[in-house]
């Protein structure tokens, strides 16, 4: 069977990168704003961002690889 790497056009392959890219992006923000933020809401909303970001770069990854 086939995974779906090999089912993805070159174009739809480009732009699963150029999301990873974004969302790595993302995640380097949200990580570097937790550090500098004082109000422990913000920090638990940006705790909660690197969570998800983590797993949805995961997800791509396994979508390219």
């Amino acid at each position: 069977m086939k995974d779906l790497a090999d089912t993805l056009g070159v174009h739809e392959t480009l732009e699963v990168h150029e999301i990873l890219n974004f969302k790595n992006l993302c995640l380097t923000k949200s990580t570097t704003m937790s550090n500098l933020a004082q109000d422990q809401q913000l920090k638990d909303i940006l705790q909660s961002d690197i969570t998800k970001a983590q797993q949805q770069i995961k997800d791509l990854q396994n979508i390219i690889s």
